[in-house]
């Protein structure tokens, strides 16, 4: 168990979120890993746990390469579980909204709730994925509000002088948005023309995903640092900040 108490701590992983992806109390899982070996653990969870690190026994464990790779691959799965264990539940209680939010809410669920109940193709679920995926990086990417209000006053919904975000940049955007689509639906822009765009397009994805890798290994690598140096096993509400500013003073040190 030392071997996966180690694997656990190199892969980041909180004993909170470990719990959850388990269906377990904090403390019932403290209690699992003070065992000697996994085949103590009720089998259902030790099943789970085997299939989070992708592998068919404990002895297995040593055989692991930890890499950014794995860590992303055994992240996905562990998000992955931690809803499934929630049952995806939709919001059950709306009272900390207003009524305008309140009735925004309801529309939208209501709303893709009938979409999916009407189509259950795979399409059909790819589209409202990617929403999911939209709506995540909205935060960090402002043009994806300027697109969504280029579609609703192309859709009528809103009138086209309206600007709900800033003024000028939606200004440019929508102005750019609406040549690109102009051309597109106009035939104006055949595959093989833009070909080669595209093919800017995938490098560039590429590029991206791949200076993600490398800091996804080197914050992991600089947090299981952090965490030796200061004798911790885990991030936690207590000892967050300190962490947190010993991994910038780990980074630092390689500028």
């Amino acid at each position: 168990m030392t071997n996966l108490n180690n694997l656990l701590l190199e892969l980041g992983i909180s004993k909170v979120r470990l719990a959850k992806y388990l269906g377990v109390s904090r403390q019932m899982l403290y209690n699992y890993l003070a065992m000697d070996s996994l085949s103590l653990w009720p089998k259902e969870k030790e099943v789970k746990l085997l299939s989070l690190l992708n592998i068919d026994s404990e002895e297995a464990i040593n055989n692991i390469t930890i890499d950014g790779e794995y860590i992303i691959e055994v992240e996905n799965r562990l998000n992955d579980g931690v809803k499934d264990s929630a049952n995806r539940e939709i919001i059950a209680d709306l009272k900390a909204f207003n009524k305008k939010e309140q009735e925004l809410l309801s529309d939208i669920i209501n709303l893709l709730k009938e979409k999916l109940a009407e189509d259950k193709t795979k399409q059909e679920y790819n589209t409202y994925l990617y929403l999911y995926h939209y709506l995540q990086s909205m935060e960090t990417t402002e043009e994806l509000r300027y697109i969504l209000a280029y579609m609703s006053k192309s859709m009528g919904f809103t009138p086209p002088l309206e600007f709900a975000f800033d003024k000028d940049k939606q200004f440019i955007f929508e102005s750019i948005l609406f040549s690109a689509m102009s051309l597109y639906h106009n035939g104006g822009a055949s595959k093989s023309k833009i070909a080669e765009t595209h093919k800017r397009f995938v490098q560039d994805i590429e590029l991206k995903n791949e200076e993600k890798l490398t800091r996804t290994q080197e914050l992991n690598t600089a947090k299981i640092q952090a965490l030796r140096e200061l004798g911790y096993s885990e991030i936690n509400e207590e000892n967050a900040k300190e962490v947190l500013e010993k991994i910038a003073e780990i980074q630092s040190r390689k500028v």
